[in-house]
């Protein structure tokens, strides 16, 4: 039991390390937003589209992969991705045009989004269904060492080497991963060839996904609940930064902090679990966050709430987040397991194409858009809960597996 105990911590800390990719690739530059304006001669928000940008390709290439990793097994795919990830960085790191940076960064999502995604279907893969709440939680403490490292480390970077070497860095840290993936992490899916790779098969496949009501529910529901934590990432450079004039030091100090609610909804999802549903305490959750949104919106319209108010209200909004997001993923992907691949990657697709929409429209409509994005994006999420559970007839949370084959 405890040698059993203790390969399954090895594999959540690979799983972790996967899911650090794509949060590194976001967090560790948003200290040089206004370092790259000043070099291609632009402004923030429009850097700030970069960051839609690779929002756009990490959903995109999520349901490129969800075939692929049940059809070759968890790890080849893996091997692919990366690769692209860490040619792209090299590139964005050498790119002389914001066009060419902005294309770059898409095609390094796109790669880079097969880590994550990957994670995901293999906590299916290795662990019983009623532990994925819990297990999804651990993952986001390893997640949580992005937004409390990498704007720090971006900010030394941009002082020390210039903003140019944040890419060369994700590209080492990518191939570091990557190494220790191909020499440490078991293949956690048996490949299955009979899992068409033509558009019309494929198309049915995730259709047949989609049409699983509880699956829809929670996908939606968590993922208008989850694009406040994008509109948060892509709005503090210009609310904290230009709104409130901090420098890239005390800026990555903020963000580190204020993400710290994230991770600390995750990890008090860990105890709550003990004593309350995945269904009551994402619902719990949810109306909180709305609450916190109204409240923020308000606050914001009338000219009442400055930096301590934001700071307090940004912290209480991503503590809600960090709820809402295990529980969900949870939630949705329980009624899966053969197709868990194609299961994580449209969940992941639908979340993070959500969460891209609402980036873009901080990039296109600037700060103010930040906080009235936040607050009705939550009340979508609460409305979508409340239609679509009157449609479910009984909700699916656990099943009984025990036992753990690793392959």
């Amino acid at each position: 039991m405890a040698r059993l105990q203790r390969h399954n911590t090895w594999i959540i800390v690979l799983l972790g390390a996967l899911c650090v990719v794509t949060p590194f690739a976001v967090d560790m530059y948003l200290p040089a937003f206004s370092t790259i304006a000043a070099e291609y001669g632009s402004t923030t928000p429009e850097i700030s589209l970069s960051l839609s940008t690779y929002f756009v390709g990490f959903a995109l290439g999520q349901m490129l992969y969800g075939p692929l990793l049940d059809r070759f097994g968890r790890k080849r795919p893996l091997y692919f991705g990366l690769t692209i990830y860490i040619l792209c960085s090299v590139g964005c790191a050498t790119a002389h045009s914001l066009k060419a940076f902005v294309l770059l960064r898409f095609f390094e999502a796109l790669g880079g989004c097969v880590a994550q995604v990957g994670a995901i279907a293999m906590v299916r893969d290795f662990f019983p269904v009623k532990e994925s709440a819990k297990i999804f939680s651990l993952l986001f403490l390893m997640i949580g060492v992005s937004p409390l490292l990498a704007p720090t480390i971006g900010s030394l970077l941009i002082s020390g080497l210039g903003w140019r070497w944040i890419f060369g860095l994700l590209a080492i840290i990518a191939f570091v991963i990557l190494t220790v993936t191909f020499l440490f992490l078991p293949e956690g899916h048996e490949p299955d060839h009979s899992v068409s790779l033509r558009a019309g098969p494929m198309l049915r496949s995730f259709w047949g996904i989609l049409k699983q009501r509880q699956f829809l529910t929670y996908t939606l529901a968590g993922g208008f609940s989850f694009a406040g934590l994008f509109a948060f990432v892509a709005g503090s450079p210009i609310i904290f930064m230009d709104g409130f004039h901090m420098g890239t030091k005390a800026f990555g100090i903020v963000f580190a902090v204020l993400v710290m609610g994230f991770i600390g909804g995750n990890q008090m999802n860990v105890f709550l679990l003990r004593r309350f549903t995945s269904q009551r305490t994402f619902f719990v959750a949810l109306v909180v966050q709305v609450l916190t949104g109204i409240l923020f919106f308000a606050g914001r319209l009338s000219h009442t709430v400055g930096l301590a108010a934001t700071l307090v209200l940004f912290f209480v909004f991503l503590s809600c987040i960090g709820l809402t997001y295990p529980n969900s993923a949870a939630l949705a992907l329980a009624p899966f397991s053969s197709n868990a691949g194609r299961a994580s990657a449209l969940l992941g697709c639908l979340q993070t194409g959500t969460g891209a929409l609402i980036s873009m429209g901080i990039g296109m409509l600037g700060a103010g858009s930040v906080v009235s994005l936040l607050s009705s994006t939550a009340l979508v999420a609460l409305a979508v809960l409340l239609v679509g559970r009157k449609g479910i007839n009984q909700v699916m949370e656990s099943e009984e597996r025990d036992t753990v084959v690793l392959h």
